[in-house]
């Protein structure tokens, strides 16, 4: 195997991605982002910390001074995405208040790095796997990027869901803007307050996008909020993993939708979602899901449980989800709250249970926050490889002659297929 390591041991990497095009592999890791050959061999190293900072400083001092005491910190990359078709690459940190840059993809050169308005700031929580983004983009149109985050109790600053603009031209006064963004609507959701009165810990973690069809995907995992209940203590908290969904020409976020998923395996329930990866089936497992192989599908590693989501345990599963049966169960969730079954299960948002409520007349899919319905109805992946020792914490997929050829990491570095 070729090897590369940073050459600072405590830098550790974050996020990889290849080019789909060139081979070229660009890594985000704490203090740089490199580009690398398909061997290995390193072709540019960017500095992106350490650099004087004070998570307290808000504006960041990158534009007004801060009051606060300065220490030399770590930026820690936390978002790494390759705009196809503007030959750049988005790389987000944790330093100034998770400001980001675009870079050129041929040599890492700084194409504008915006950090002058509070939109430019996506979060100062300096963990990885708690931010995922998803580029949208017609064809000679600007793009769009949606960003998911946690907030780490900073809902004032940060929204948790947000689309903002991805102009063409790397200059533009609109870059990182909101989608749309007025008195009464905007293209983002906050967590409330009252919400983090309830539930002190309370954050959503982000741990995987990506878009099929005419919707944008988030998968999340997130603490249950019951109504009425205080908890104050961590260690009390039971995590739900769920699946968000947006479309992706609806600036409003009335589309926004959200299921329970998981997989189960005899009496043993996998609800602690650590990683995903969007992929075809192939030939095989399409006529084994009853879908064709040209549909997207869902590989999804789950750790049991709905405890200890910081420190989860060992005992993990590979499971799929076809993304055709997860529509189907967002439409009959829908459906049913339209003709007022259940309630939204929105605590987190609306604060309290709310009651779906019948509908005048049946809407085409035109769903809106306030008629989220998935009351404990749980999307179900198809469990295929459970495990019950060294934790999966990794999974990518393609398609070989036919067949899906999936492989995944474990928490002590073995790699399966």
């Amino acid at each position: 195997f070729s090897t590369f390591h940073s050459e600072n041991r405590d830098w550790t990497f974050n996020h990889l991605t290849v080019h789909q095009g060139t081979g070229a592999v660009y890594v985000g890791a704490i203090n740089r982002v490199y580009k690398l050959s398909g061997n290995l061999t390193i072709l540019v190293a960017h500095k992106t910390g350490p650099e004087e900072d004070n998570k307290s400083c808000y504006p960041p001092l990158i534009v007004q001074p801060c009051s606060e005491i300065l220490t030399l910190t770590n930026n820690v990359n936390k978002l790494l995405i390759i705009d196809y078709s503007e030959n750049r690459l988005l790389a987000c940190g944790s330093l100034y208040q998770g400001v980001c840059k675009l870079l050129r993809l041929d040599d890492l050169f700084i194409l504008v790095e915006p950090s002058h308005k509070k939109e430019h700031y996506l979060s100062s929580v300096n963990k990885t796997g708690t931010m995922y983004g998803v580029i949208v983009r017609s064809e000679g149109e600007d793009g769009k990027l949606f960003i998911g985050t946690a907030v780490d109790g900073k809902q004032d600053y940060f929204p948790t869901l947000s689309s903002r603009k991805l102009p063409r031209d790397p200059e533009s006064s609109a870059m990182l803007d909101y989608e749309l963004h007025s008195d009464f609507v905007s293209s983002l959701i906050k967590i409330p307050s009252d919400t983090l009165a309830l539930v002190s810990h309370f954050d959503i973690f982000y741990i995987y996008g990506f878009a099929s069809g005419n919707f944008v995907y988030f998968l999340t995992v997130q603490p249950e909020t019951p109504e009425g209940v205080s908890i104050n203590s961590a260690s009390d908290l039971f995590y739900t993993s769920r699946i968000v969904r947006l479309c992706k020409d609806d600036p409003k976020f009335h589309s926004y939708v959200s299921l329970p998923f998981g997989c189960v395996k005899g009496d043993t329930e996998y609800r602690l979602l650590q990683a995903a990866y969007l992929s075809k089936p192939g030939d095989v497992l399409a006529k084994s899901l009853n879908i064709t192989a040209q549909e997207d599908v869902l590989f999804a590693i789950f750790s049991k449980g709905q405890k200890q989501y910081h420190q989860p345990p060992d005992d993990s599963a590979l499971c799929v989800f076809p993304i055709r049966t997860i529509n189907a169960q967002i439409k009959d969730r829908l459906q049913s709250c339209y003709q007022g079954e259940g309630n939204l299960e929105l605590n987190w948002l609306l604060g309290k249970d709310v009651q779906c409520t019948k509908a005048v007349r049946m809407l085409q899919l035109v769903p809106v926050i306030a008629l989220e319905s998935q009351y404990q109805c749980l999307a179900l992946g198809v469990t295929l490889f459970p495990s019950s020792r060294d934790r999966m914490t990794s999974v990518a997929s393609y398609v070989y002659n036919g067949s899906s050829v999936v492989f995944v990491g474990t928490k002590t570095g073995k790699l399966k297929k």
